[in-house]
């Protein structure tokens, strides 16, 4: 595996900066081993219409993006954030990922953080977002203090993305095909540029779609390091019951590994995602998420009574 420290054009981290990104389960493989993360449902809203996802997310059973047991409003967030930190002291990451879009509900994103952010800063901070909203938030993305942002890209052909995204809703109107996807495109781009030139430690996420992006991932990646993303993570599809893409072949392991063995040479590949639900908690390994689904108040009262 390449050395991480040539893999990116900042040049410039702050020593805090990296020891963050050394206690980060999603950006280090070493990390992945010691820390826990937890992931906040406070994002319900989506503002593009992907045809491998289905946005029924309220399911128990799935561990894939999107999927959660509950969303939780900021104040709830927070202070389920307290009872988990007590129980798992080796957290050090929350992360805002869905199961919406974290950028398409900026407000409870930026809330969420923010409080928690008050009383533990030396917490890490990240979220992921499919890019449509990234030229407009990242200036406040980069003040908040987030440092490190994960932007779904999995085209740079609108033509590609007509046949992925569905529609795409932006600034009051819905656009559809081709135009819709070269919109996303363009935000992403300018959107990753603008964080990773201002020290943010972006991570690329691509599905590997069989027979409709599989051959243009190379060319995404290639593209991800020129504009000074941190590393890539190709994922497998995962047939989404429901979704346009249910009926479509899963990647296969195989299939993966060659691909990410050819992305390799451009950019570091991330190779131990556990593709995790919007609600994940614990570590990448083990999720508890389900240990921590008993609505806010009663973890609450059961942590009191533990404590007493």
């Amino acid at each position: 595996m390449s050395c991480l420290c040539h893999q990116t054009s900042n040049s410039n981290q702050s020593t805090n900066h990296w020891e963050q990104t050394r206690r980060h389960p999603c950006y280090s493989m070493e990390a992945h081993y010691k820390y826990a993360r937890m992931h906040l449902p406070v994002a319900p809203k989506c503002n593009i219409a992907c045809n491998y996802c289905n946005r029924k997310y309220d399911c128990v059973n799935e561990s894939r993006p999107g999927v959660t047991s509950e969303v939780l409003t900021p104040v709830s967030a927070e202070q389920k954030f307290i009872v988990v930190k007590e129980k798992i002291p080796n957290l050090s990451v929350v992360g805002i990922a869905g199961p919406g879009d974290a950028l398409a509900n900026w407000e409870n994103t930026c809330e969420a953080i923010e409080r928690i952010k008050q009383s533990n800063p030396e917490m890490i901070f990240c979220l992921s977002t499919n890019g449509l909203l990234l030229p407009h938030y990242a200036p406040e993305i980069v003040e908040l203090g987030i440092k490190h942002v994960t932007v779904t890209m999995n085209t740079l052909n609108p033509d590609t993305g007509a046949k992925i995204y569905r529609h795409v809703h932006y600034q009051g109107k819905k656009y559809e095909g081709t135009v819709g996807a070269g919109i996303l495109l363009e935000n992403q781009l300018t959107g990753i540029q603008y964080l990773a030139h201002q020290g943010v430690l972006v991570k690329v996420n691509i599905v590997m779609i069989k027979d409709i992006n599989d051959s243009e991932i190379p060319a995404v990646v290639k593209k991800a390091k020129q504009l000074g993303a941190f590393m890539t993570n190709i994922m497998p599809l995962i047939p989404a019951e429901g979704s346009v893409f249910a009926n479509l072949p899963p990647t296969s392991i195989k299939e993966l590994n060659q691909m990410r063995d050819r992305c390799q040479i451009d950019l570091h590949q991330m190779r131990h995602c556990k593709q995790c639900r919007a609600d994940a908690v614990g570590m990448l390994s083990e999720d508890r998420s389900q240990e921590f689904y008993a609505g806010v108040d009663s973890l609450i009262k059961q942590n009191h009574s533990v404590a007493m």
